[in-house]
């Protein structure tokens, strides 16, 4: 929502106040569909809650559905929704519209988007019956505060919701009636004073209402921060699966806070289960402190007995031990607990161990949990004196409820399904499959960052004596020189001590570093020279040693240190070292490659054919086309282009929208994907395996038409092909376009060649494609939002990616690229986004060692991607990144030179193009860019000035390439390749950068490491910490951005021209939705068996990408997502 971000600190500890409410205001908040930006909508909901509104928050990336869904059931005042990823008009509009059609007209609906929303199109929203959407001049002139208690106001002035006729319609088919019954009373119950009678006969009433044998009543229990909503969810997941035709109902019990009296209801953005068909939920408020359930629980299973649910949960609040009240309720009780409870006597304080049903012990996955296991049966058995029962057949589950289909969860759901419908005969004597689960990581590696850490701090104290060793050699060898040779009898004496102490200083140091001492005389003449020679995978490079200015200056590529004192160079060596040599702090390459620059274009919008005229736009004239792709929210989320307003305002927008094979082709035709000089770059995480899919099927197709072509028979394959209804490159073709990859549009290579011919053309082309997608599912998970499976399948499914590249010898095509942009763009400052980053990386090294491969199998295939700003640390994130990679690939793992070689792709920083004075932006990204080149970056990307607003123009694209090529090919210093080396403040600052990255593995590893912290928000929170840092420091001034909240225009600033925004037109959003149509009706005989394949093929185990390979030959993106979902489950959002 507009400027929320933009505030230090929210809160009753800010100072904020609740608004006086003679009732209760309940806000549905969410980030709204493809939407992973949820910063605004997370500070707008804590304002809300401090400010007394009891807040059901959704989280990000929510549907049209969804939102109306949690309204209606959660008898809502308001939705409060943001949205930054555009289609916002159809977005809200549908909103209202479904709103309107469900009954829950007086749901008052609020918006927001920052810069993204038009002044005139959000005076088009309101005209359409949206309350109010927020911009950026409404947090200046309000601010945070009086927005929110503009919301507040408006909804209490608004009439309740009646209870009317909703006691005769009550059914698991009206939700609506059923919210209001259990609202009125609530509200009833919340009033000592209000009408008993009337209340006593509303009750009298829903007892009567059920004809036949009252729904089992579970209720769960535990302390805060259990699990407890993911046991549920995993468990309704079963129950919803097992017996589609039953009704659920939940009710979900969260605290009030004393002070403002609001409430984080908080349980729905956990549960995935929910959206099923035939399930209720609604969340209630304790409305009173140190409760554990709400006064209306009672009344509230009394209407959903009446509404005729065959299964109805209820989930405390759980405040502490003495959590029982629970037990009064239901038929069936549970406490969910964890290891961390401490000293085994406080398992006797507990009163649920003695009442529960059954106790689960989840978040098994921790350290201690076997122990924990143990005490927790031992003190069962105690409590209910029987000693004598087997551990196995004791009521104590261990689960890992984040974990998709945990055998753990497996037994508590069949030990609870024969419980509550033992009776049944749908059930009676079946037992279900239990899945088998292995823990992500070996439990033996849980150190491995604190391990890194002091294998780098190790090398650097050898370092010191290594230092030590040289300079004492080196002054005795001097010593030794000054004597000379005189044939004086004392002097030759002291001359043969000094030799021998010599010697053995010598002998001690290492012999890695005692032959580049040796040799270093020999390296000075070779850099000295005019050309030297150098070897890359193999091959011979020739290069010129120095460049000459226009002044006649010799200016060396490759600046050497003039000292020749040992110890000095023993530091040189073993902290810095020439470019391409080991630690690699200046680079992984000796040189850079001639003839071309670092420069990678990102460019994505609307169809396929519109994004690949931008892509033969930026690289025309170019020697090498570098293509950086951009895709929508839609595939981003990967989900299919639909008629359905939430999703088809959205196609196209902030990116080019890829739902098929088809799209892939046309997208990056006329470019030799075989080439050297094509690489490929694909910003896409969530669904990345099949998008990569997409990809190198395109470029197989690509070999199998210039095989065609070759061979002459390609007019011939088109005649056979002119009788089916096959799909066409909309448009003309753009200059330098020569129409490859377009031949086989609607046809697989293989069903024009036999299948020996395609076996040989598809491995051709996959050692030779070049290129990277991005697939950080980590990242995504701790700062950007667009993963979409379990974190366990996505992970799975990375390593199934890098299994295969391995079997079919893909050695030029990044399998992975590790990526701290997102993370630095979240808000992390630049020590948090390396550490995050690297951190990330080993993570995978490691997750991939445990699935049995090498580590030089794989490291090669690893790429990085950071942001760079203009903080000082930015100026050696690439030189701490190299050092601290090598050292730990090398000294701990034991790998090969190639695998040791940190190769990055560096980003300006978006957070640094602002709307105001953005024509100042260019300058932020000159710094920037230079900072990167001299950093010696593998490549790079340049932001346009403009994208503060919109997806840039092709004017500020050209303007932002040039950039860098003036970098590069104008700035004389440029010349050099390491210009940073021997500088005091970058080696000090290199040196700080490290140790602190170092730290901060430290406290990654005390959280059980990167996957651990995962699990407890760690990297979030530290990320949304240093936001609100930044934010704060830019909002009070002490941090000056120009022409922002210094040496501000004088000017007022105009708003942008909506008709100038980048955005897709009806005419390409229709074109998509009905080229997937058609591709969908080209394949439908095929899909469906195709589709079966691939859930079958994940469900043993086996690799999902090999499957994906030929799914994606007949099925659509959103087809194939859905169908894995199934399988892999979806991601589970965190607060």
């Amino acid at each position: 929502m507009a400027t929320a971000v933009e505030t230090p600190d929210v809160g009753e500890a800010a100072g904020v106040t609740a608004l006086p409410s003679a009732r209760r205001i309940r806000v549905v908040t969410a980030a709204s569909l493809f939407d992973g930006h949820d910063a605004a909508i997370n500070i707008m909901r804590r304002v809300l809650q401090a400010q007394g509104a009891e807040v059901i928050h959704l989280g990000h990336d929510r549907s049209v559905k969804e939102i109306v869904d949690a309204a209606v059931q959660e008898d809502a005042d308001a939705v409060a929704i943001s949205s930054y990823q555009g289609g916002h008009l159809e977005f809200f509009g549908y909103l209202v519209e479904q709103l309107r059609a469900r009954g829950a007209g007086r749901v008052r609906v609020y918006g927001g988007g920052g810069g993204t929303i038009t002044a005139e199109e959000a005076q088009q929203l309101e005209a359409a019956g949206v309350a109010r959407i927020f911009r950026p001049q409404d947090g200046r002139e309000l601010g945070l505060e009086g927005m929110i208690q503009q919301i507040l106001r408006e909804c209490a002035a608004q009439p309740l919701s009646e209870l009317q006729d909703s006691l005769e319609r009550l059914s698991p088919d009206d939700p609506l009636a059923v919210s209001r019954a259990i609202s009125w009373l609530e509200r009833h119950a919340d009033d000592p004073h209000g009408e008993q009678a009337e209340l006593a006969e509303l009750r009298r009433t829903l007892a009567a209402r059920r004809t036949r044998a009252r729904a089992p009543v579970i209720g769960f229990t535990g302390t805060g921060g259990a699990g407890k909503s993911s046991v549920v969810d995993e468990l309704v997941r079963r129950f919803h699966s097992e017996f589609p035709e039953r009704r659920i109902g939940l009710l979900l019990v969260d605290p009030t806070r004393r002070r403002s009296g609001g409430a984080l209801l908080g349980d729905r953005i956990r549960m995935n289960a929910v959206a099923g068909a035939g399930i209720f939920a609604r969340s209630l408020a304790t409305r009173q402190a140190h409760r554990a359930l709400s006064r209306a629980v009672a009344d509230a299973v009394s209407v959903l007995q009446a509404a005729d649910f065959d299964l109805i949960l209820v989930e405390t609040a759980g405040i502490g031990q003495s959590d029982s009240e629970i037990v009064d309720r239901v038929d069936h009780s549970l406490y969910v607990m964890t290891p961390e409870y401490g000293a085994p006597s406080q398992l006797e304080k507990i009163d649920m161990l003695d009442l529960a049903d059954a106790i689960v012990l989840n978040k098994a996955d921790r350290h201690g949990a076997e122990d924990a296991l143990r005490d927790v049966r031992k003190q069962w058995k105690r409590n209910h004196v029987r000693f004598d029962l087997p551990d196995a057949e004791v009521p104590v589950f261990p689960t890992v409820a984040s974990r998709w289909n945990d055998p753990g969860v497996d037994r508590l759901y069949q030990a609870l399904r024969d419980r509550v419908f033992g009776d049944s005969d749908e059930i009676r004597g079946k037992d279900l499959a239990v899945s088998e689960g292995k823990p992500m990581l070996p439990a033996s590696r849980s150190r491995y960052l604190a391990e890194i850490a002091e294998t780098v701090r190790a090398w650097h104290a050898e370092t010191g004596q290594q230092q030590q060793r040289a300079s004492d050699a080196w002054s005795l060898d001097r010593s030794i020189q000054t004597l000379g040779d005189a044939a004086d009898a004392s002097v030759a004496s002291a001359r043969s001590i000094l030799e021998a102490r010599r010697d053995a200083a010598v002998a001690a140091i290492d012999p890695e570093l005692r032959q580049q001492l040796e040799s270093w005389d020999e390296t000075r003449e070779r850099y000295a020279a005019e050309q030297q020679e150098y070897h890359v995978r193999g091959r011979s490079i020739r290069v010129d040693n120095r460049v000459l200015t226009l002044s006649q200056t010799s200016l060396p590529k490759v600046a050497l240190p003039r000292n020749r004192e040992w110890g000095e160079l023993v530091r040189y060596f073993r902290g810095e070292n020439l470019p391409g040599h080991f630690p690699f702090t200046a680079g992984v390459f000796p040189f850079r490659r001639e003839g071309e620059d670092p420069a990678r274009m990102f460019a994505g919008e609307g169809t396929p054919e519109r994004t690949n005229r931008r892509f033969h736009l930026i690289s025309r004239g170019q020697p090498t086309a570098r293509l950086s792709t951009a895709f929508d929210s839609v595939t981003l989320y990967g989900r299919n282009p639909d008629p359905r307003s939430d999703i088809y305002g959205k196609v196209g927008n902030s990116g080019v929208s890829v739902c098929t094979l088809d799209d892939a082709k046309k997208l990056y035709s006329g470019f030799d994907l075989s080439d050297p000089k094509t690489s490929v770059s694909m910003t896409i995480n969530g669904p990345a395996p099949i998008i990569l899919a997409f990809y190198l099927n395109a470029a197989i197709d690509q070999g199998v038409e210039k095989h065609l072509r070759e061979t002459g028979r390609l007019e011939a394959v088109r005649g056979q092909l002119s009788g089916r209804d096959l799909p066409q490159y909309a448009g003309e073709l753009p200059p330098g376009h020569d129409g490859l990859g377009l031949a086989l549009l609607g046809v697989s290579g293989d069903e024009v060649v036999d299948p020996e011919t395609y076996g040989r053309l598809r491995a051709d082309v996959l050692r030779s494609v070049r290129g990277t997608v991005q697939a950080d599912i980590l990242k995504e998970d701790q700062a950007q939002n667009t993963c979409i499976f379990s974190i366990e399948f996505a992970l799975g499914a990375m390593a199934d990616i890098q299994e295969w590249f391995i079997e079919n010898e893909i050695r030029n095509f990044y399998s992975v690229s590790i990526s701290g942009y997102h993370i630095a763009e979240a808000g992390a400052n630049p020590i948090t986004q390396l550490a995050f980053t690297l951190a990330n990386g080993f993570t995978y090294c490691e997750y991939y060692l445990a699935r049995g491969m090498a580590i030089d199998a794989f490291a090669p295939s690893f790429s990085f991607f950071f942001s760079n700003g203009l903080d000082a640390e930015y100026n050696v994130i690439g030189r701490v990144a190299r050092r601290i990679w090598a050292l730990a690939l090398r000294e701990r793992y034991g790998a090969s030179e190639r695998s040791q070689k940190l190769k990055y792709h560096i980003q300006t920083s978006g957070r640094s193009l602002h709307a105001q004075e953005m024509s100042f932006n260019d300058i932020r990204t000159t710094l920037q860019a230079l900072t990167a080149i001299e950093d010696a970056c593998n490549s790079l990307h340049t932001n346009a000035y403009d994208e503060a607003v919109t997806t840039p123009t092709e004017a500020s694209v050209r303007r932002a390439l040039a950039i860098q090529l003036i970098i590069s090919r104008e700035l004389g210093l440029a010349q050099n390749q390491n210009p940073l080396q021997g500088a005091y403040v970058i080696e000090e600052l290199t040196d700080r950068v490290e140790e602190a990255v170092l730290e901060e593995f430290e406290r990654l590893s005390s959280r059980g490491g990167v996957l651990g912290a995962m699990e407890t928000l760690y990297q979030r929170g530290k990320i949304q910490q240093e936001n609100l840092h930044y934010e704060g420091l830019k909002h009070s001034g002490e941090l000056p951005i120009v022409g922002v909240n210094t040496f501000e225009s004088p000017e007022p600033q105009a708003e942008p021209d909506p008709t100038q925004l980048m955005r897709s037109s009806e005419a390409e959003k229709r074109q998509q939705v009905e080229n997937l149509a058609h591709f969908k009706a080209r394949h439908a005989e095929a899909s469906g068996p195709a589709l079966a394949r691939l859930q079958h093929t994940a469900r043993l185990g086996g690799n999902v990408f090999a499957a994906l390979m030929e799914t994606v030959k007949v099925a659509s993106l959103g087809e194939i997502s859905e169908a894995l979902f199934e399988v892999g489950g979806r991601y589970r959002r965190s607060m």
